[in-house]
Order: structure tokens, then C-alpha cells, then sequence
């Protein structure tokens, strides 16, 4: 058992909200400690009051306590580092892109409100788009109007 092939494992831990994304490739598993056979793995949550806490830790534990070797899981939540959407792997991009959500632009950190001006379709990827509202229906999301699919979308704010 190495931290790779506890990561692989975690590919099957989808986020509740965004089921075509992995808690690994949404970049909220930040640690993986093995002692022996014992499995420690820290979560950082893409928001303080994420709803979803307590169920992608137990979705976390529940994956791992299925595989041979594993003696006692342990899951962690952290406060203490920051997320970011810059943690978001390219995968992770894509299963956004597939679940009909505009993926965060990568930013040096600095961020003004106008940066969700500039978001692409995620169905025809025009740039011709229109920010409707800066808050979608949970707080890592916004809201858009593509002016040449017609479509309503959201975007997953960079943070």
C-alpha cells in the first residue's frame, strides 16, 4: 500500500454535489500518512461551511476500510491550509466541463470580481457569455447565460 494506490482508490469518492468529479481531482484529499497499515488521510474543504463535510469523510473512510491491508482509517478534516480551484487537477477541469459546470480560470492569487465576467460556456465554449448573478445555488458558484447556445449555466468561482 503506498499513497498513490490510496489516491487511485480515492478516484471512486465523487464529490455529493459534483458527481463527475473526485474528491482527488477536486484536490480536497491533501495528505495521505501510512503507518504500518494504518491510513490517515487529511481533508481541506473548498469551503469553511461546506455542507458536504462530514458526508466525504465517511465516504472517504467507507472506500478505504473495503481494501486488504487496511487496518484503521482515519479521516481528517483541515482548516488551517487554504483551498484553492488552482488544487483542481486537469481531470478534475474536465469532469466539471462533462457535469455542465465552467471550471475556474488558474489565478496568481489575486482575484478581481470582473474574472467572472470572462467565463466560457462549458456546452459550446464561447466566450460570448454574461455573468447573471455572482451567487449560483451553493457558494462556490456563479451564474451565466451564453448569448450564442442559449444555454443557462454556472460557473465554479475561482478562489
Amino acid at each position: 500500500m503506498t499513497e498513490t494506490s490510496i489516491l487511485e482508490w480515492l478516484q471512486a469518492v465523487k464529490d455529493p454535489e459534483i458527481p463527475t468529479i473526485s474528491v482527488v481531482d477536486l484536490g480536497i484529499v491533501t495528505k495521505v500518512s501510512i503507518n504500518d497499515d494504518n491510513v490517515e488521510v487529511t481533508l481541506t474543504p473548498t469551503f469553511a461551511g461546506c455542507p458536504a463535510l462530514k458526508i466525504l469523510e465517511k465516504l472517504v473512510k467507507d472506500r478505504l476500510v473495503e481494501y486488504v491491508g487496511i487496518g484503521n482509517v482515519e479521516v481528517k478534516t483541515n482548516f488551517e491550509t487554504t483551498w484553492t480551484t488552482d488544487m483542481i487537477s486537469e481531470e478534475g477541469r474536465k469532469a466539471l466541463l462533462k457535469h455542465g459546470l465552467a471550471p475556474p480560470k488558474p489565478h496568481p492569487g489575486y482575484l478581481e470580481l470582473d474574472v467572472l465576467s470572462d467565463t466560457p460556456c462549458p456546452y459550446c465554449g464561447s466566450r460570448n457569455t454574461e455573468l447573471k448573478s455572482p451567487f449560483g445555488p451553493t457558494l462556490c458558484r456563479s451564474l451565466h447565460y451564453c448569448n450564442n447556445c442559449l444555454q443557462a449555466f454556472e460557473g465554479f468561482k475561482p478562489v
